[in-house]
């Protein structure tokens, strides 16, 4: 079994020679017994775990990459517990959302076996503590797809550094001049709006598109099935719900309207788990206002496409004014909360008020509020508390 395993690994080895290293190279902290790496399809989780396991000063016997999609064994504890025999010391599982009752095998693993574990998987996984306490147990990280900064240093191969939302906020001019002297802005950013949050991007540039659609159906059909209890029917509303969403502007939900076109009559709350798959999966970004809370059967106050290459995907045509709130959304959603405000476009961490728009966007709807800023496409360098668009790029 074990001689099988580490032949699929010598070859996957070999067939990554992804170099450049993400954001969450330097922020994962890969100590703990057990990790988990959670993030939407084609965001880089495998090739991340690859370069991991590669770099790792331990012999190639001591560490073992497999994939749980792929595996034939009755256990992943059996593989577990016969790489633990042999000495070994790290194992990786990759895709384990696609292994039934995976909580269970890992709790056995971690409470048995001295092996560290790292795991990954789609990012709709919420670990079961019905079935194992896991949470107590693993640590678990969610990661993005590429910034802006990271596209422009893969597409450019130079170094760019990152900024906090408060250095921006504050600093914005001064980090704008400097970053310009560095590269083109115009034609990367439409480029990075259009085909540059995914990497598989600069594996085939020509059919990106093509394989972006092909990777969210394959997040509807396989991986939204794999953790939550739907049927055949629902994978296809899945499909026409991102449709019906991805043809509307920057959207305010009309419930009852969805329902009528999803013809599913009055199961509002099958049309808000629905939402919350797919938001969980990373296809949607569901936004509520501060006072609605967490809970998923209310409606949300905006429902956007996770990031903008979807919508080039998914949608015959985009709204500019969708795509400037998307990107937004898309870079600040790692790190920061947003809600919709009463006032402006977004309240993030229920301190900052940004408004969202081109380069004539004034500051007539939040004029007077408290650390109110308007953020607008369109414009190189800022002024006040006036910020280019562009920048919000640079915050991973």
């Amino acid at each position: 079994m074990l001689d099988e395993l580490r032949a699929y690994q010598q070859i996957i080895f070999a067939k990554n020679d992804f170099r450049y290293k993400r954001y969450f190279h330097k922020t994962l902290n890969l100590d703990k017994k057990l990790v988990g790496i959670v993030g939407a399809r084609g965001v880089g989780k495998t090739t991340y775990l690859i370069q991991y396991l590669k770099a790792l000063d331990l012999p190639f016997s001591k560490k073992l990459y497999i994939s749980a999609d792929t595996i034939t064994i009755p256990s992943l504890f059996e593989v577990a517990n016969a790489f633990y025999k042999e000495e070994g010391e790290v194992l990786i599982i990759d895709e384990i959302h696609k292994y039934k009752n995976f909580e269970i095998e890992l709790k056995k693993i971690y409470d048995i076996l001295d092996l560290k574990v790292i795991f990954s998987g789609s990012s709709a996984l919420k670990l079961d503590n019905a079935k194992a306490d896991l949470s107590r147990r693993a640590i678990v990280y969610q990661v993005e797809g590429l910034s802006f900064r990271e596209f422009i240093e893969l597409s450019k191969a130079i170094t760019l550094p990152s900024f906090t939302l408060e250095e921006i906020l504050k600093n914005h001019v001064d980090i704008a001049y400097a970053l310009l002297e560095k590269f083109n802005l115009t034609l990367l950013f439409r480029e990075y709006l259009k085909m540059g949050y995914y990497p598989f991007y600069f594996e085939d540039k020509e059919d990106y598109l093509v394989k972006l659609n092909q990777t969210i159906n394959t997040v509807i059909e396989v991986d939204i099935p794999s953790i939550f209890p739907i049927e055949y029917d629902s994978v296809q509303n899945l499909k026409k719900l991102v449709r019906l969403l991805c043809e509307s502007h920057p959207y305010t939900p009309n419930i009852k309207e969805l329902l009528v076109k999803m013809d599913m009559k009055d199961n509002y709350k099958g049309l808000y788990r629905f939402l919350e798959y797919l938001n969980r999966a990373k296809i949607l970004n569901t936004i509520k206002s501060k006072t609605k809370g967490d809970t998923i059967f209310v409606k949300p106050d905006k429902i956007y496409l996770n990031n903008t290459n979807l919508h080039y995907a998914y949608c015959s045509q985009s709204n500019i004014g969708t795509l400037r709130e998307v990107f937004i959304t898309s870079m600040l959603q790692s790190k920061h909360r947003l809600e919709v405000a009463k006032k402006g476009d977004f309240l993030v961490d229920d301190t900052y008020l940004l408004e969202v728009g081109g380069k004539k966007k004034s500051f007539k709807q939040i004029k007077d509020i408290k650390n109110s800023f308007v953020v607008s496409d369109d414009v190189e360098i800022g002024s006040g508390n006036k910020i280019p668009l562009w920048l919000f790029g640079f915050m991973y």
